[in-house]
């Protein structure tokens, strides 16, 4: 598992400024500023599936200038014509594991005397970060993977992160589970891969981050992030509902000055839509994240978006 998470993560702390501005400590920070000229690839909460991972590289790309014939987003990505953004949450099964979660929980409650249940969650959840890791590492400049409520190995309470719970008490399981059956180098490794995570990638006509902007957040207080749990809270945990009115349109009029004939939008995943997506904020907030299904949005350069077309099932 460490030789793909710790390459993994000196790719994430050695980002070029120019691309994840540095904090006042000189490290990457939590805005990551996408090409502006590449087809872009959303991808929404993945949730320990692996499968997602392997289908999202297969996505057909039409790419001008030639259009009529397609091109697989890994061959894309690797010619330096497209980039993927993942908006967190790469861990924890979702409703499709609901059962064996409840078996988990009964392992957990014996001390995972037995833990094949738990061996299952682990391995999908593991492996997905892995898989994850080993893209960023190999495309670096053109694979981001942003921090969810998810990311967070320790069960952590503060600085933005919240223990979690929705099927079991999924966090305090899978803290308990790494310290009983991985030595302290691995679980230091994750933690640092997820704090090293950044909130906000920035395109040319839209924002990505993992959850609905809480309140306006200066690009400084974004980029600072690891001196202020207020943003990672609020850029990951928000609920519908709860964000400041206006919020989504302040961030974008504020960051985005494209061509003012394309419309802009704010994309994240986090709260569960029906179909293929659904809209907040005056149908300016576009939520992907569908847990029974593969959902991706492209977004090609120049050209104006449209959910009903460009968001895909895979």
């Amino acid at each position: 598992m460490l030789e793909f998470l710790r390459p993994g993560l000196e790719v994430l702390q050695t980002e070029p400024d120019y691309q994840r501005p540095r904090d006042q400590h000189g490290l990457p920070g939590g805005l990551v500023r996408l090409s502006p000229v590449r087809t872009t690839v959303i991808i929404p909460d993945i949730h320990a599936r692996m499968e997602i991972v392997r289908r999202v590289l297969d996505i057909p790309l039409a790419l001008s200038p030639d259009t009529d014939t397609t091109t697989p987003l890994l061959t894309a990505l690797q010619q330096g014509r497209a980039q993927l953004v993942c908006v967190g949450d790469y861990v924890h099964a979702e409703q499709r594991a609901a059962e064996r979660w409840r078996l988990a929980m009964q392992e957990f409650l014996e001390g995972f005397t037995r833990h094949t249940a738990m061996d299952d969650e682990m391995r999908e959840s593991l492996g997905t970060l892995q898989m994850l890791a080993a893209i960023k590492t190999a495309l670096p400049e053109a694979v981001h993977l942003l921090k969810g409520n998810h990311e967070n190995i320790r069960n952590r309470e503060g600085n933005g992160n919240h223990s979690f719970g929705k099927f079991a008490y999924e966090g305090q399981m899978v803290a308990d589970y790494m310290e009983q059956f991985y030595p302290p180098e691995v679980i230091e490794t994750i933690d640092q891969f997820e704090q090293n995570l950044p909130l906000l990638a920035i395109g040319g006509s839209f924002l990505v981050s993992h959850a609905e902007p809480s309140r306006f957040f200066m690009p400084a207080e974004i980029r600072d992030y690891r001196e202020n749990g207020e943003v990672t809270e609020g850029l990951t945990w928000t609920a519908n509902g709860d964000a400041e009115d206006g919020s989504v349109a302040a961030m974008l009029d504020s960051y985005i000055s494209s061509d003012p004939g394309l419309s802009s939008y704010y994309f994240a995943g986090h709260r569960p839509v029906n179909g293929r997506y659904g809209t907040r904020a005056d149908g300016r907030l576009i939520q992907l994240h569908n847990p029974a299904s593969g959902i991706a949005a492209v977004i090609n350069p120049d050209q104006q978006f449209d959910p009903d077309q460009d968001i895909l099932v895979i």
